[in-house]
Order: C-alpha cells, then structure tokens, then sequence
C-alpha cells in the first residue's frame, strides 16, 4: 500500500460516519469530489480536512475536501446485504475448501447443491476457485473429496468490517491515516 502526499486521482474524499469511524474499510468508503462538495452545500457532512487543490465557481472558491463526516449518524449493525461480493470478503476472498486466494477465478459455491435442495443463503453460499467449484459439480463436499476448511455463515456488519481491514486499498491520501487502521508506511 503507498501512502501519498499528493491528492490521488480524482481527489476522492473519505467519508467518516458521525463518530469519526469510516463507514466501510471494503471497500473503503469514498466519494468523488463533487459528491463531497454537493454535500457539504446541502450541509449533511462536516469537513474534517481539505487537499491543496481548490475548485472555483464565479462566486465561490473551495478547497477540496479529503475527508469528511457525516453529521447524522448511520447505523452500522444493520445486517448485510446478501451479495457474491460480501461472500467472498466474508470468506477472506480465498476458497473454503483449498484456501486459495484466488481472486480472479473465485465462484459461488452452494454447498448442498440446488439439485438437492440447498438454498441460496448465508449459511450455504461458500467462494471458491473455480478448479474446486469444477470438481464438486453438483455433489455434496464430502462426495467430491472434499472438505470445508470453514463453515459458512451469517456475517454481521461489524465482521464484514473486520474482515475488510485485512485488505489495504493500493493507496491511501496522508490525510486519510487518522481515521484507518492500517500499518502503514508513508511514501512519496
């Protein structure tokens, strides 16, 4: 991960709940630059620190914000939306049964097939690598020689949260560290 002292492209603007936390780590919670000035007019977030860089209008001149703060609090122990994404960040982005990170072939996997009346839930949706996917086929784990190396489950937001701190994005602004909770290393 690099840490930059210069506005990324695109100045995006981190966006902090009420409390000062980031509202997602993934993927991490950002909006462009004017989505953060939108709602700085509409007066919805407090800037908590600018870039350098200024955006002009014929009547106004503005600094970009680099991270905001809501001013109305969003709850956070909602339950997660079922999705292939926050299956796979649930899962470590990594395949349950060989443990292969492999992001770029990894599946929806239903443990007990459709065929035999497994559900498209929580508690039966796994990731996969698609070689591992490919040899289950429509059977059972154990029928295939295979095993789970961790049981599916209902995440709450709070372990999505904590899963999602496990993955960096490529770069983060200086001004950004306050708020997260990465090790990081400050580069130029």
């Amino acid at each position: 991960m690099q840490v930059l002292d210069r506005a990324p492209q695109g100045w995006p603007c981190l966006v902090l709940n009420a409390d000062y936390q980031p509202l997602s780590y993934w993927p991490l919670s950002t909006w462009p630059w004017q989505e953060a000035i939108k709602n700085v007019f509409l007066d919805r977030v407090d800037v908590v620190s600018h870039y350098r860089e200024t955006v002009r209008s014929p009547s106004v001149e503005m600094a970009l914000p680099s991270v905001v703060a809501l001013r109305d609090y969003v709850q956070q122990n909602r339950t997660p939306a079922f999705t292939r994404y926050n299956v796979w960040l649930r899962d470590g982005f990594a395949c349950v049964y060989c443990g292969a990170g492999r992001v770029h072939d990894l599946t929806f996997d239903h443990v007990i097939p459709r065929s035999r009346g497994g559900g498209t839930t929580w508690e039966n949706i796994v990731a996969a690598c698609a070689p591992c996917n490919l040899k289950k086929g429509g059977r059972a784990p154990r029928e295939a020689g295979l095993s789970l190396i961790r049981e599916p489950y209902r995440p709450t937001m709070h372990q999505l949260q904590a899963q999602g701190r496990r993955f960096p994005p490529k770069y983060l602004h200086e001004s950004w560290l306050d708020y997260l909770y990465w090790d990081v290393e400050l580069e130029s």
